[in-house]
């Protein structure tokens, strides 16, 4: 149900965040402003002893970096927002850290590992350590100048444990256009709340912070959409791949929240491929060149392969005209899988294209 107070704080920016109970959907209350959605999530550390490079590697090493055992009864898992930390004085190792997957290592294994981004091989280390992140409370998240909900102003007023646990809870992020741009889900517990210096009867709500915040380098991106969505094509051209990736997070997450309209079929489709140099590059003129500034149409090749079945603003069969596809044969065409089998990510994705009855001509 929509919260009524959302009437009373109708001026555009007012109700950039909305905390939204998950089960029955009524909001707990609306705000402008919100402190603690930004920081450093919790990462884990390898150390990997015996490093051979193969490739520099970087303070940021990628956004996905595979760790493949020498042992092939073994399977490889993923280190994702991988940066190196240095190599110790008088040693041989190398140390990373990053996001580990759900699952990690195979449970026991700590032999020889080779490393690669996707890309390339980057080296191989003869064993590793890896360590865990300390479990440490987040900063709390404090929604500023909050216009209450019913439901909320019950369980202030009761103010026990139980009523001060909100349980699973969405914070719903608009821009300043007013339109729906993403959402992080929470578990709601109050932990404070004061009058607010925003407005009368507006309070500080002081809740536990986020599992997992927004990085930090990602606050850049998230102001310019909070600000509205691109109206020209390529305002990523100027990005690295990091914050590309970035810049493609909100693109598939806002699109969570529109069903573009499909073309029919026959529509001819056009590409700019000029910044087409990395992988996000490509997902993002790929989902310009159906949507338009801003859209989506995949991350990855099985959510392409989805987008060409329908209701992504495609119809099949259409045309593409790929123009420059030189600049993505030149970075594309040598890609690794997982496992570290070397594969033509640019000539997959124009099979799964053809596939999926989109005839591309490449100029």
């Amino acid at each position: 149900m929509i919260l009524s107070v959302h009437d009373k704080v109708d001026q555009r920016g007012r109700t950039r965040y909305r905390l939204t109970e998950t089960e029955h959907g009524y909001a707990w209350g609306v705000c402008a402003e919100v402190e603690g959605l930004f920081g450093e999530p919790q990462r884990g550390t390898y150390e990997l002893f015996g490093w051979v490079p193969r490739a520099e590697v970087g303070g940021w090493v990628g956004n996905r970096l595979w760790l493949v055992p020498e042992d092939e009864t073994v399977g490889p898992w993923l280190l994702e927002d991988a940066e190196r930390l240095g190599q110790p004085l008088g040693t041989d190792s190398l140390v990373l850290t990053g996001l580990d997957d759900y699952e990690g290592p195979p449970e026991g294994y700590r032999g020889r590992v080779r490393v690669h981004d996707g890309h390339r091989w980057l080296g191989s280390c003869r064993e590793f350590v890896r360590v865990l992140p300390h479990k440490q409370p987040a900063p709390p998240l404090v929604l500023r100048g909050l216009a209450q909900g019913d439901q909320l102003r019950v369980a202030l007023a009761k103010g026990t444990r139980r009523a001060l646990d909100l349980e699973q809870a969405a914070l719903e992020i608009r821009d300043d256009q007013g339109q729906p741009l993403t959402e992080r889900l929470l578990w709601a517990r109050v932990s404070a709340w004061h009058p607010s210096s925003h407005g009368t009867d507006l309070i500080d709500l002081e809740l536990d912070g986020l599992v997992t915040p927004v990085p930090e380098h990602a606050r850049p991106i998230w102001e310019r959409w909070l600000a509205g969505p691109p109206d020209t094509a390529a305002a990523w051209a100027g990005l690295d791949t990091r914050r590309r990736w970035a810049w493609h997070d909100l693109v598939r997450e806002r699109s969570a929240y529109r069903t573009p309209r499909d073309r029919p079929a026959g529509h001819a489709y056009e590409l700019d491929g000029r910044h087409v140099t990395d992988e996000p590059g490509l997902y993002l003129a790929l989902g310009e060149a159906v949507n338009g500034p801003g859209g989506y149409f995949g991350g990855c090749l099985a959510a392409l392969d989805d987008c060409l079945g329908g209701t992504f603003g495609y119809t099949a069969p259409a045309t593409l005209l790929w123009r420059d596809a030189a600049t993505a044969r030149e970075h594309l065409s040598q890609a690794l899988s997982p496992d570290g089998e070397p594969y033509d990510l640019f000539g997959v994705v124009l099979d799964l294209l053809a596939e999926g009855g989109m005839h591309v001509t490449l100029a």
